[in-house]
């Protein structure tokens, strides 16, 4: 019997014994592969651990969120209240603005965020020096180890009117101070510190792309614009659109160290988003169970998003984390 054979007899028992093990009761199924890939499950444990302890574990918590709580009675021991704090929330005269700042806000991060690592990706990649390609990489992915308070410390210092490098050049009012520009200031720094980082997973996709693909291209008569829409877009399609499901998961969770950093009493009515109102209701007011149902609602719009994100895509690509 020659090897194609065997192997084939092979993939055919295989189908066989699944197609059984699809009969058995589900904890003679889970004995099976437990006892098959108990290694594996070892290995992840830690993560598994720590994802249940720091993740589920606090979950408990979000039934302050229905509760009128009274800490001295303990997390179960405040009167039931149902959707009275989210009613509250709806029915806030800041509700309007807090939202709209919050969806400007992250989906002009959202979407300048998602577009610019992939140009500059592709812009990197072009680079047919090993030496200036490291060194561009090296210069762009740099300032994500910029901390926060430091990003918006030098924010201010650049705005500052008359003496700001960029500020001297915008009038004798601070920019910081407007509140329409806000937005525009935060998608703009949120871009230049972390497009270069984001930019690395692209470029790891890059590297995978046959080098054959690119000679037979050539040999065709295609440009530098044709390779990239027609080698590069395709190979890197598919990460795109799972980091586009994943960002979508987060689409109302603005970054509030930033925000708080850039808050001041000029701006408010166009840098109070979500987290920051959650922040001040919840801790600095003592209203815990108005902000933990804030807090809530936030959570449950992200995940909206995201399973509608996964649905669109799965229907139009092909492609989905779940």
């Amino acid at each position: 019997m020659d090897k194609e054979a065997i192997d084939r007899g092979s993939d055919a028992q295989v189908v066989d014994n699944d197609k059984v093990r699809k009969t058995w009761p589900l904890h003679r199924r889970l004995a099976w592969h437990f006892r098959r890939y108990w290694q594996l499950w070892l290995m992840a444990l830690p993560a598994l651990g720590f994802t249940v302890l720091f993740a589920y574990v606090p979950m408990y918590g979000i039934q302050l969120a229905f509760r009128d709580f009274v800490p001295a009675k303990g997390l179960t021991g405040g009167r039931w209240v149902g959707l009275q704090y989210f009613r509250q929330f709806f029915q806030s005269p800041l509700f309007a603005s807090t939202m709209i700042n919050t969806f400007k806000i992250s989906l002009g991060t959202l979407v300048l965020g998602f577009i610019t690592p992939i140009i500059l990706a592709l812009l990197i990649n072009q680079i047919g020096s090993q030496r200036i390609k490291g060194f561009a990489q090296t210069i762009t992915y740099m300032p994500h180890f910029i901390s926060t308070v430091v990003i918006v410390a030098m924010l201010n210092i650049f705005l500052t009117p008359n003496t700001g490098l960029i500020g001297r050049f915008l009038g004798k009012d601070n920019v910081l101070d407007s509140p329409g520009a806000v937005a525009p200031i935060y998608w703009i720094s949120e871009v230049w510190q972390h497009c270069g980082w984001n930019a690395i997973i692209y470029l790891a996709a890059l590297s995978s792309v046959d080098l054959s693909l690119y000679e037979a291209a050539k040999m065709d008569g295609a440009g530098r614009l044709q390779l990239i829409r027609y080698v590069d877009l395709p190979t890197i399609m598919p990460t795109c659109v799972v980091l586009l499901i994943m960002n979508m998961g987060s689409v109302l969770s603005v970054g509030f160290e930033k925000v708080w950093l850039m808050q001041n009493a000029m701006n408010l009515p166009g840098s109070e988003v979500i987290s920051t109102y959650t922040f001040k209701i919840g801790i600095q007011s003592f209203q815990f169970s108005y902000g933990t149902a804030i807090g809530l609602f936030n959570t449950v719009i992200n995940f909206i998003f995201l399973v509608a994100a996964n649905w669109i895509s799965k229907r139009v690509t092909d492609t989905s984390i779940f």
